[in-house]
């Protein structure tokens, strides 16, 4: 189909393909117009990657803008976000409005009313249907993009009550789901009433197979000779082997210190392929990437990429993982080894695949696992790049002879796995219920039942009774914990609810915040007597009652209350990392002892009553401790590097850590609020710190943009200790405290609103000495009013 006969497009979108080349459809996005996707119908296409399904997506939004509605693009990552809107954004030429919305749970988006096209996480969504952002009801067509990943255990029951909750709104609503290649997309489908498009046609061949000795052995029973030098492994073999006919590779391995070993392993390999054009660019990138985090992490990945290789995981910082993207795709970077994160929608397309690690560590069985087919198929799904590559390879790699055959049986010849709703699980169903009540979508139990008819579960399964039970034992808990009313046969949100609701907290995150503020709050101005007695309440069941009180008693008593004016840092963050919405650090070999001591020494500190040191709760009340000592460490001005090193995380890791804390010490000032707790102080304070990475006397003079917590330490020990002094500050001390950057010091003197902030004939005050900030140190605070000067700090 040529691009002028695309029925009810925008007038300018025929003109607009073909200035990007794109003259005539691919057969897969041919047959979705003729479904009738720019005409409102709904669709499924489960095609495989690079086959064109944001296109798609594009011709079903565009439509629908174009007949006066709102196009709503739902992605499972941030990164993928940045990455539609970038492309969305050519639209704004044409006068269409792009936005783009991924965090800040607790907004109703009101600034996104009037945007044509908006862009969100499937969270992000869901958390502007609880807060009844009014512009829903606007809307006109929904695109959901990797919608298989509705199978996965943690956000796949967001992302399906989300859709149901969207179609209810406006039964009308468009909604085009886009799927990677799986086993039933005929019940996506039928859940959707959607008209499906389920093809493998790639733009380019892809090659599977599995290389074994010196041969790639394809899946034709062809073999191609990919010898392995004596000096190499099989992985370094294959990558030079690609390199030779000026392809790149992808390299998938089970672990972060697996991808960052395989890249160290094989710079050697890439480099003797570079020429000096290219060696200038990657030191350049090299540069940008030292200069995102001061870690080893970094000077890690600029070191491979000088040579031409580079990892990609998770605990990447996000600045980190945008330049080896941006490296890969320009053809600077010749080989990523990554985690599967990478697999997930990002836009890396290679020559060849490398799957090199097909089992990964699943602690619920116990040891190794095998990926699953659709996992393996979606990594291999990356390799070919329409138009610079004449067919991409995928390739798995055995050690035997037997290995050989069970790869070619597991993974090159079987068909993906068929996806299964995860819904029926009292983790999911505790969050999605309590939102369904509180925003009105449910009144009763059978109202519940009702809506819950609308999901991919009830599709698949065909009868209530797992589904009833569940919801029942998930009804039971929300009304004991005070979060529900059911009066009759009506439910109704409480204040409490509502409140958890608009948070997007987990109800189960809620009850243990409540609990430890509340020992803490004991001395509150709400519901206390004069004697000092504690509150109670009959409605609420106490984190700490379900680790072993009666129901009805709040858990606090005379030796797990802590006055409100004695709550430290270490306390909240102890209490919000062992919230459900927390991923709590692993207790390494001697870390259990290490902790469990630090436990007695700050028992004091600690909210709620901590479990029995014989219980099976202790070890995540330790991970907890582990994971709140690393935040401890974070306010308190300890390295970046130090903090990698000393929790075996990554950069991106503690910033995960630091948001998740910032949102969740957000949503426990706001439950301390409501509650009358006078610990309001105490969060706010430990909330600030953890997002400058600072101590109390920083946190004014960090929050001015462009200083962090680097520069604030420099400028407050040259005497600068306040935004006021920074905008009446001598240039000259502040030139010297900066290191003699003039921009910077410009930059930063402009938004603290100084007078003149020009650097222009000002030099550095030679008066002033770095000695010793430079320097730092990485030993801990005693307590939160420790002494030491740590002051050699990484910017946030």
């Amino acid at each position: 189909m040529d691009v002028a006969e695309i029925p009810a497009v925008p007038a300018w979108l025929p003109d607009h393909l073909e200035g990007e080349g794109i003259e005539t459809l691919y057969p897969p996005q041919a047959e979705a117009v003729e479904a009738g996707v720019t005409e409102g119908e709904n669709l499924v296409a489960a095609v495989p990657t690079a086959s064109g399904k944001t296109l798609v997506a594009t011709l079903a939004m565009l439509a629908s803008v174009d007949r006066g509605g709102t196009a709503l693009y739902i992605v499972p990552l941030r990164a993928l976000a940045s990455e539609k809107r970038e492309e969305f954004e050519a639209f704004e030429a044409y006068g269409l409005d792009v936005g783009v919305s991924t965090g800040n749970y607790e907004s109703e988006g009101g600034w996104l009313a009037g945007k044509d096209i908006i862009v969100a996480t499937s969270e992000k969504v869901d958390s502007l249907v609880r807060n009844d952002a009014p512009w829903l009801d606007d809307l006109s067509c929904v695109v959901t993009d990797e919608v298989h990943l509705v199978d996965d255990g943690e956000r796949g029951p967001t992302l399906e009550v989300t859709l149901a909750k969207l179609r209810q709104i406006n039964p009308s609503l468009q909604t085009v789901a886009l799927s990677a290649t799986i086993g039933n997309a005929d019940e996506l489908a039928e859940w959707l009433d959607a008209s499906l498009v389920d093809s493998e046609w790639r733009p380019i061949e892809l090659k599977k197979g599995v290389h074994y000795g010196d041969a790639l052995h394809l899946e034709d029973g062809s073999q191609q000779r990919v010898t392995v030098q004596n000096s190499e492994d099989q992985t370094a073999g294959v990558v030079r082997d690609t390199l030779g006919e000026d392809g790149s590779s992808l390299v998938f391995v089970n672990s972060r210190n697996n991808a960052e070993a395989a890249a160290r392993r094989l710079a050697s390999t890439t480099s003797d392929f570079l020429d000096g054009k290219e060696r200038g660019r990657l030191a350049d990138i090299a540069r940008e990437i030292r200069e995102v985090s001061d870690t080893d992490t970094s000077d890690d990945l600029a070191d491979a990429v000088e040579s031409g290789a580079a990892f990609h995981h998770a605990g990447l910082a996000r600045d980190h993982r945008s330049l080896v993207e941006e490296a890969f795709r320009d053809r600077l970077v010749k080989v990523v080894c990554a985690t599967p994160t990478l697999a997930a929608g990002v836009n890396t397309p290679s020559r060849r695949v490398v799957v090199r690690d097909w089992r990964r560590y699943d602690g619920t069985a116990g040891g190794m696992k095998p990926l699953s087919v659709l996992e393996v198929h979606q990594m291999m799904g990356r390799a070919g790049r329409p138009g610079r590559d004449p067919y991409g390879e995928a390739v798995l790699t055995a050690k035997s002879h037997d290995e050989l055959d069970e790869l070619f049986e597991r993974y090159v010849w079987a068909d993906p796995e068929p996806v299964e709703s995860k819904l029926a699980a009292e983790p999911a169903l505790r969050t999605h219920i309590l939102a369904t009540v509180a925003s009105g979508f449910a009144r009763s139990r059978e109202g519940l039942l009702d809506f819950l008819d609308g999901t991919l579960y009830a599709t698949q399964t065909g009868e209530r009774g797992r589904l009833a039970e569940v919801v029942g034992r998930v009804l039971t808990y929300l009304e004991r914990n005070g979060f529900l009313d059911r009066e009759g046969g009506e439910l109704s949100a409480t204040d409490l609810g509502h409140t958890v609701s608009r948070l997007y907290l987990d109800p189960m995150s809620a009850a243990e915040i409540l609990d430890g503020l509340r020992a803490a709050g004991a001395g509150s101005t709400a519901d206390t007597a004069a004697d000092g007695d504690q509150p109670t309440d009959d409605a609420f069941q106490s984190a700490s009652d379900l680790r072993g009180g009666p129901a009805g008693e709040t858990g606090v008593d005379a030796d797990t209350s802590v006055a409100p004016e004695d709550v430290s840092t270490l306390g909240l963050y102890h209490l919000v990392a062992r919230t459900p919405d927390m991923y709590e650090l692993y207790l390494r070999s001697g870390d259990e002892e290490e902790y469990g001591v630090l436990a007695a020494e700050r028992e004091a500190e600690l909210l709620g009553r901590a479990p029995s040191e014989f219980a099976a709760e202790f070890e995540d009340w330790l991970s907890a401790l582990k994971t709140a000592r690393l935040l401890e460490d974070w306010a308190s001005e300890v390295e970046e590097d130090t903090i990698t090193e000393r929790y075996d995380v990554g950069p991106g890791d503690i910033r995960g850590k630091v948001e998740t804390t910032e949102w969740l010490l957000g949503a426990a000032e706001s439950l301390a609020s409501s509650e009358g707790l006078d610990v309001v102080p105490a969060i706010r304070e430990a909330r600030t710190r953890a997002e400058h990475g600072v101590r109390s006397e920083l946190v004014d003079l960090a929050g001015v943009r462009g200083v962090g917590r680097k520069r604030a330490r420099r400028l407050f020990e040259v005497g600068v200790e306040s935004p006021a002094a920074l905008r009446d500050a001598d240039k000259a001390a502040v030139l010297a405290a900066l290191r003699g950057r003039r921009r910077t010091a410009e930059t930063v003197l402009e938004n603290a609103g100084h007078r003149d902030p020009s650097m222009e004939e000002v030099e550095p005050d030679e008066t002033v000495s770095l000695e010793g900030i430079e320097a730092g140190t990485d030993s801990r605070p005693a307590t939160d009013e420790g002494s030491e000067d740590q002051s050699s700090l990484g910017d946030f």
